[in-house]
């Protein structure tokens, strides 16, 4: 994901991050003198991909721009217990109080990175993809997709606007997987249209209605080979397939070895573990 088409997203994130935690002023940061300047340290204490430089940054760059951040690691390094991720020099008031906010941003975004990299590497033998979901923290969309990308995984649609997926209540609502199918078509002419499919007998319904892309739900991966191999004689390999519905770390494997295309896993966003970083003052 190339983040210079959303530093205005990225702007108001950390805008309305600072606004719900730093709100009126930091009182307790009013113990230590204005004029008192720092030097600080970030420690990672897990092993994790680090994601989410760009948000740190942008904090400091709207709190204080007089503190100096100084990255020690690279966007998607894998860091060690211990490591040093960056230093931060400045107001010592301005380092206490944006500390939590950065810190935030850059747990949240490593530890989905980092779940998503363990993902990725169990696949890496096969031609899948990973694709993340819509089922991402409300306001950190973006974000986290982000740090999908950098973890080694893929994006699905960035939100209900980009691509076309059609599941059971919308066929039901329409009428048919062929008439939804059709409908969007004539809605968004060259939007991907996607349509989830339950059984064999829908997905040939899919495919003849000119799918662009077939989501197999719940689909067992005995049930899934059988599903590529009628889809690539059906529509002469024209129409990809996706896995979705119930994948875990432990049947990842099995899945991406049927040879769907896609295998999409909301767990890649909406169960990371944050990752376990601290701050601590360092003598100048």
């Amino acid at each position: 994901m190339d983040l210079s088409l959303h530093q205005n997203d990225i702007q108001t994130a950390v805008a309305r991050a600072l606004h719900e935690d730093v709100g009126s002023g930091d009182i307790t940061a009013q113990l230590i003198p204005a004029e008192q300047q720092a030097r600080a340290r970030i420690i990672c204490r897990d092993r994790a991909i680090i994601a989410g430089k760009a948000w740190v940054d942008e904090v400091f760059r709207q709190f204080d721009p007089k503190v100096k951040v100084s990255w020690h690691i690279n966007e998607g390094e894998w860091v060690q217990p211990g490591q040093t991720l960056f230093e931060l020099e400045g107001s010592a008031r301005s380092l206490l109080t944006g500390e939590r906010c950065a810190l935030n941003f850059l747990q949240t975004l490593s530890g989905t990175a980092t779940r998503c990299r363990e993902y990725a590497d169990q696949v890496a033998s096969t031609g899948v993809r990973l694709l993340d979901t819509r089922k991402t923290i409300p306001g950190l969309r973006i974000a986290q997709k982000y740090a999908v990308a950098v973890g080694g995984c893929f994006n699905h649609r960035i939100g209900l606007y980009d691509a076309f997926l059609i599941k059971e209540n919308h066929i039901m609502a329409a009428g048919s997987i062929s008439a939804a199918v059709s409908q969007a078509h004539g809605i968004a002419p060259g939007k991907p249209v996607e349509v989830e499919v339950e059984t064999m007998e829908q997905l040939q319904e899919a495919i003849d209605a000119g799918s662009d892309i077939i989501m197999l739900d719940n689909f067992t991966p005995d049930t899934m080979r059988q599903a590529v191999d009628f889809a690539q004689k059906r529509s002469q390999g024209k129409v990809k397939l996706e896995a979705s519905g119930g994948i875990t770390d432990a049947t990842l494997l099995a899945y991406a070895e049927t040879g769907v295309d896609y295998i999409s896993i909301g767990a890649l966003t909406k169960d990371c573990k944050a990752v376990d970083l601290s701050m601590r003052l360092v003598q100048p």
